[in-house]
């Protein structure tokens, strides 16, 4: 009884029906990136039977919290700059590019503007204009990148856009959204916060269809700004998966997938 006892145990740990479910690849990821990379999870998930655990925020905080040990496995940032930071720590592996995006200008229903005029009319003291936290999140960083090429177009409007600017966040200092509000830059032109938030182009079409008639506007050359988006694979845990989902995000598939809600996919054929 004890030998066949034993023999359906090994039997048992052999068999696929009865295997563990693997462990969930722990995915840090831009806040930007949620629509797109929720739809790589799933299709990575069905390709090779791994659960995909997403975590969602700004970048710099998120790299932050890897830094300080919070348990992660891959990190897609909106930058170059925050999972280089856990690369040279020694945290992860390489940071590799894999999309690309840029700044918009998005604007609430009923305020008219074009990549001319779009300049001055963030400089309208009527205008109230918004950016994400720099910092905090890499959009904050390049709509202030933006700002500064302002002033060569016209001195003076740096000065003028930093002061005026509501920087939106959850971190001291910042203006926070409540959390039930949905889509945020839709709920800030709801409640008549304001009037212009300058963010990703790729986050346009959410605010469209949370609230019709907002309209995303592309930035002139001499204002343009364009985001770099990186990925690494974090030290421990579960690398041998975390590998193979960032494989996945790099891969044709994956690419595709990134292209299909907007952003530039530098690895497609």
């Amino acid at each position: 009884m004890r030998l066949l006892s034993g023999l359906i145990a090994a039997l048992l740990s052999l068999s696929p029906a009865f295997a563990a479910e693997p462990p969930a690849v722990r995915l840090y990821a831009a806040g930007s990136l949620r629509a797109a990379l929720t739809d790589i999870a799933k299709a990575y998930s069905a390709a090779y039977g791994t659960p995909v655990e997403p975590v969602f925020g700004g970048s710099g905080a998120l790299g932050d919290r890897l830094a300080k040990g919070e348990p992660g496995d891959l990190f897609a940032s909106a930058d170059m700059g925050n999972p280089q930071s856990l690369t040279d720590a020694g945290k992860s592996g390489p940071t590799v590019l894999f999309a690309r995006n840029h700044l918009c200008a998005i604007l609430r229903p009923g305020l008219e503007a074009t990549p001319a005029t779009i300049l001055a009319t963030m400089l309208d003291p009527s205008v109230q204009i918004g950016t994400s936290t720099p910092k905090n999140d890499p959009g904050g960083d390049y709509a202030w990148a933006m700002f500064q090429k302002a002033d060569a177009v016209k001195p003076g409007s740096r000065a003028t856009l930093e002061a005026k600017a509501l920087k939106v966040g959850n971190v001291p200092g910042s203006f926070a959204v409540p959390p039930s509000a949905g889509n945020s830059t839709a709920w800030l032109f709801r409640e008549k916060r304001l009037d212009v938030f300058l963010s990703y182009c790729t986050n346009g079409p959410a605010v469209a269809a949370d609230l019709p008639g907002a309209t995303t506007l592309s930035l002139p050359p001499a204002l343009g700004v364009a985001a770099a988006y990186g990925l690494t694979v974090l030290k421990g845990r579960n690398r041998d998966a975390a590998a193979q989902l960032a494989l996945f995000i790099l891969s044709p598939t994956g690419q595709k997938i990134l292209a299909e809600h907007g952003f530039d996919a530098p690895l497609l054929p």
